[in-house]
């Protein structure tokens, strides 16, 4: 694997957290959804399970929250979900600043 490839999947599919906190940032969702909408959106395809995982800590560590939808959860983004976007933003602002 070459060096960009490294970078392409340490900042895709092994940070899941970022993508799926920009597309509850637009809107709620359910869980089973994110997948399609992952690889729609953002152009690469997470694990099946793998973004389930990843939406269950982010609810236990307070960036998103659910709530019961008939017999489905829906997930909307906390305020802690926003700041922490705003940070991973400002992060990779300062990296592009640098390697100008």
């Amino acid at each position: 694997m070459t060096p960009f490839e490294r970078f392409i999947k340490s900042n895709t599919k092994e940070n899941l957290w970022i993508y799926i906190l920009l597309i509850l940032k637009k809107g709620p969702h359910y869980a089973w959804d994110l997948h399609t909408v992952i690889e729609k959106e953002f152009g690469f395809k997470p694990g099946n399970i793998t973004p389930y995982r990843v939406l269950y800590r982010l609810e236990e560590q307070g960036f998103v929250e659910s709530e019961a939808d008939r017999r489905k959860r829906v997930y909307k983004i906390t305020t802690s979900g926003k700041n922490e976007l705003n940070r991973v933003k400002d992060f990779y602002l300062q990296i592009l600043n640098k390697i100008q």
